[in-house]
């Protein structure tokens, strides 16, 4: 047979889009750098939201709707925003067949608008904490463009949130970090993340501290998966989101804000899939299991209608394949591309013996089961391979972090995964150098493994490495 998909040692990048094109996630838009996620890659996201959404709302975080456009003179108040941003704006010059008095910026973050409500919205302690959070789409100018990891326009949930105390919004940050990102990416999508705090050179436009989410794909290379940004009083200061403390005093809200978008679809692809296709996590997984007709008899429809209704009883996200005009081998295959953790197969054979054959797209096994005992069957073959995806990377991640000596040795290391030190043998200096390979700081905790509070304390550990 020949094969479906480039080998990921072969050329790594080709097979990545091999996966999108064949298991049918996405397609280039008209325009350079949009993108058309496809009903399949769309089910993927759908369920990262659903995931996330729950988690988000455990916080006390209401979502809202914000405006797209975004008037060019709110990017002005915050200095160090707007120089962040100011080569990544869309800016719309035109509407109705006039020039406009003053241009909007397409909104490629929205904290600057949603400051201005923010500011509306506060004014008294008894108003905070104030917890927003939207879903939308954004866009931002990109030279180089890939499917799902950098795309002009992309998916994505984005909180804003302003508190009473500096330590209140500092908490709730690293909540954010460790309860809502950590825990959906590790218990969802079984991709272990370093956490960590971003250097100087890698922090959000106009934050304080950005705290980071980094796992690392199967090729060696590091993807930032989602960001929690402390952004002390600056943007406080320049919308001026004041409130009347306890002791009758006005005084600035101290803010933050945190995103993830639909790049974790690049990461859950490139974190887990192999030579045959994507793998998903059960937890993650719009379909768990796919009952497949192996041959178009009355006898098998029936019979594989009953196991789809008594496993979607159960509680399970399932597909029945039921099409007789189609090879069983061709669906075989496409099973496999879009990464159905479960498979059932029912023919003519299994079911005069009363069994159907039970294939685990992670273990790459099959065995016979008795009809009577496949929802047990299919629940042990579900929790081993959300077992197995984890531990796999998890191990794939440890191997692949050497502890290095200086930057030179970090970057060598870097060819191959993480290169660790102290950031004092690195600083702003040996991060520049690393810099010029294509190297980059992906995060610094402490020496025990811990998320750092800030920059400024002692006795870091820096993690360096490749990235997308």
């Amino acid at each position: 047979m020949a094969k479906v998909l480039t080998p990921q040692s072969e050329d790594f990048p080709r097979w990545y889009q091999d996966v999108i094109t064949k298991a049918q996630l996405a397609e280039n838009g008209p325009a350079k750098g949009s993108q058309v996620i496809r009903p399949s890659g769309y089910a993927l996201w759908e369920r990262m939201v659903d995931e996330l959404d729950a988690r988000i709302k455990e916080t006390g975080t209401e979502n809202a709707s914000f405006p797209l456009l975004i008037p060019e003179s709110y990017f002005q108040r915050e200095a160090n925003h707007v120089e962040g941003f100011a080569p990544e704006l869309w800016m719309v010059t035109h509407g109705g067949g006039k020039e406009l008095e003053e241009p909007l910026a397409v909104r490629p973050t929205s904290e600057t608008v949603i400051g201005e409500y923010m500011s509306k919205w506060v004014n008294s302690y008894r108003d905070l904490p104030l917890l927003l959070n939207q879903w939308c789409n954004v866009l931002r100018y990109e030279l180089r463009t890939r499917l799902f990891l950098r795309s002009s326009e992309f998916l994505w949930q984005e909180g804003h949130t302003v508190h009473e105390t500096y330590e209140d919004a500092h908490a709730f940050t690293l909540r954010i970090l460790h309860d809502v990102y950590a825990d959906f990416m590790e218990n969802v999508l079984a991709l272990p993340v370093l956490r960590g705090i971003k250097t100087e050179a890698e922090r959000f436009a106009g934050a304080l501290n950005t705290y980071t989410c980094e796992a690392l794909m199967r090729d060696g290379k590091a993807l930032q998966m989602g960001t929690s940004h402390e952004l002390g009083q600056n943007f406080a200061k320049a919308f001026d989101i004041q409130f009347q403390g306890k002791d009758g005093k006005q005084q600035f809200g101290w803010t933050t804000s945190w995103g993830v978008s639909t790049r974790m679809v690049g990461g859950l692809i490139m974190g887990h899939g192999d030579d045959a296709g994507l793998r998903v996590p059960p937890n993650l997984a719009p379909v768990q299991v796919c009952v497949m007709v192996v041959k178009d008899t009355d006898e098998v429809q029936s019979a594989a209608r009953k196991v789809y209704e008594e496993l979607k009883a159960d509680g399970l996200r399932v597909k029945l394949d039921h099409r007789g005009d189609v090879a069983f081998g061709r669906r075989a295959v496409d099973a496999e591309l879009k990464g159905y953790p479960v498979r059932i197969e029912i023919g003519p054979r299994d079911l005069k013996n009363g069994e159907a054959t039970l294939v685990s797209r992670v273990e790459g096994t099959k065995e016979t089961v008795p009809l009577g005992m496949l929802a047990e069957a299919v629940a042990t073959a579900l929790e081993a391979a959300q077992q197995e995806l984890w531990d796999e990377a998890l191990r794939h991640r440890e191997e692949r972090i050497a502890d290095v000596a200086s930057v030179e040795e970090a970057v060598e290391a870097a060819q191959t995964g993480y290169g660790r030190l102290p950031w004092d043998a690195c600083g702003v200096e040996g991060e520049t150098k690393a810099a010029e390979s294509g190297v980059t700081v992906r995060a610094l905790q402490r020496a025990d493994g811990s998320v750092p509070d800030s920059l400024d304390e002692d006795g870091l550990i820096a993690y360096l490495a490749r990235s997308y």
